[in-house]
């Protein structure tokens, strides 16, 4: 235990001594420790402590991450154009079936979801297919080590960069006690309930079980600060939200592929009628 805190007091000096420099992006494997070197030095400089930094010289690169970016159409429903269709191969039934447990997880939160629209505006319908479409309602966070499938997508260069303020962000998640360093998620760092890249949760987190922390892995908080993104992006309460409307639009800052926000629109306007 000693050694280890010896180790990791000497990366923080190391990191410290050095000018921050922008990390490059990269095209082969071998090069992520190189990368993750330069990006110690950015860390380092916005302030990111002893166990982000230590979180970042054990995480290793993300081979599921890397496979996953090197061939985008892999991705899954990025070729269904029809929203029943996207959803069906999304959850892994059929659109209806997704629909209906959308439903009956709205009469199954009745309160949490009226709070939520009186604050912010978003219908419970909404946010409850996003929660669906994520994670099955908080069924399956994800398998890959949040620290390492961010750094690794933050190195990617299609995706860098873009992506590398979200893995500083997750080491500060870190430095926090809101994640370990072993803490899984998405293969893009994603985490929680409603799978938040870590600089979307830092930036518009919201304790909304009032226990005094804003917890992604709480469905109450996770639902909020999904709504309050949305609120702050330019969200309109009480306005149509189907293609070609503003509210449509806002939604792109969630995901921005037209499929999945047509599926969304799918099934929100018919688990909500």
């Amino acid at each position: 235990m000693l050694m280890r805190r010896l180790i990791a007091a000497a990366c923080v000096s190391l990191t410290a001594a050095l000018p921050a420099v922008a990390a490059e992006c990269i095209t082969n494997k071998g090069a992520f420790n190189q990368y993750k070197q330069t990006l110690a030095q950015q860390a380092a400089a916005a302030g990111v402590g002893q166990r982000g930094l230590t979180a970042l010289q054990s995480a290793g690169l993300s081979n599921i991450t890397w496979r996953f970016e090197s061939n985008p159409s892999s991705q899954t429903g990025t070729l269904q154009g029809d929203p029943a269709r996207f959803l069906a191969k999304r959850s892994g039934s059929s659109a209806e079936s997704f629909i209906q447990q959308t439903r009956s997880r709205i009469a199954r939160n009745p309160n949490t979801f009226a709070a939520i629209e009186r604050s912010y505006g978003v219908p419970a319908s909404i946010l409850a297919t996003i929660w669906g479409l994520e994670t099955s309602w908080g069924g399956y966070l994800g398998g890959t080590p949040i620290v390492s499938g961010a750094v690794t997508l933050s190195s990617y260069c299609r995706r860098h960069p873009r992506f590398e303020p979200h893995a500083i962000a997750a080491l500060q998640m870190v430095d926090a006690g809101i994640l370990s360093p072993g803490t899984k998620g998405g293969p893009s760092g994603e985490l929680g309930h409603m799978q938040f890249l870590a600089g979307n949760w830092m930036k518009y987190r919201v304790d909304a079980n009032g226990d005094g922390q804003a917890d992604p892995y709480n469905a109450a908080d996770a639902l909020a600060t999904a709504a309050n993104m949305l609120r702050q992006n330019g969200w309109q309460p009480g306005q149509p939200f189907g293609e070609g409307t503003r509210n449509f639009n806002v939604l792109s800052v969630w995901n921005d592929s037209g499929n999945y926000l047509r599926a969304i629109v799918y099934s929100a306007q018919r688990a909500g009628s």
